[in-house]
């Protein structure tokens, strides 16, 4: 955990606030993107991240395909993107390479993070390589995953965007 909390700070733009002057936030009141195919998790998610006190809409999608159409369509600038591995179609790890592999959706530099129950090395490692922001294994109990869906939406709120600059 503590080598992928390490390789999160390292991706995104420092958080010093002499930046200030220089750039931006992200769009803070963007939507969250939860792409999930387990109707549970999405009910849960969508609670965690309400009981965060979180106002950005939140929209949900059962599979990468459906979400990539989405990307590509919208004129919205989401705030943040919580995806699983593991759905039909278009897998997560696929999406994120078709997210990287379209120029216009890489500019869009919407921070992508996993919550997923797949977690292992291998996953791990191809998440890496396709440069995601986050990594998480989704919390066993509802408390937990509170605590992490408050801590990414916390940690994302305060940092600066790449597309941001003053």
């Amino acid at each position: 955990m503590i080598a992928i909390t390490t390789l999160e700070l390292i991706v995104c733009p420092p958080c010093y606030t002499n930046y200030s002057t220089r750039f931006k936030s992200m769009s803070l009141k963007g939507p969250i993107i939860c792409i999930d195919d387990d109707d549970d998790d999405q009910h849960l998610l969508r609670h965690a991240i309400e009981q965060a006190g979180v106002t950005n809409p939140i929209r949900f999608f059962a599979n990468g395909e459906d979400a990539l159409s989405y990307f590509e369509t919208t004129t919205e600038q989401p705030f943040l993107i919580l995806c699983d591995i593991n759905m039909p179609f278009l897998n997560g790890l696929e999406l994120r390479q078709r997210i990287n592999d379209s120029e216009y959706l890489r500019q869009k530099a919407i921070p992508f993070v996993f919550l997923t129950t797949a977690s292992n090395a291998e996953y791990v490692r191809q998440a890496y390589q396709e440069s995601v922001q986050g990594f998480y294994e989704k919390a066993t109990n509802y408390a937990q995953l509170q605590q992490q869906v408050r801590l990414i939406i916390e940690y994302w709120q305060s940092c600066l965007h790449p597309n941001n600059v003053v």
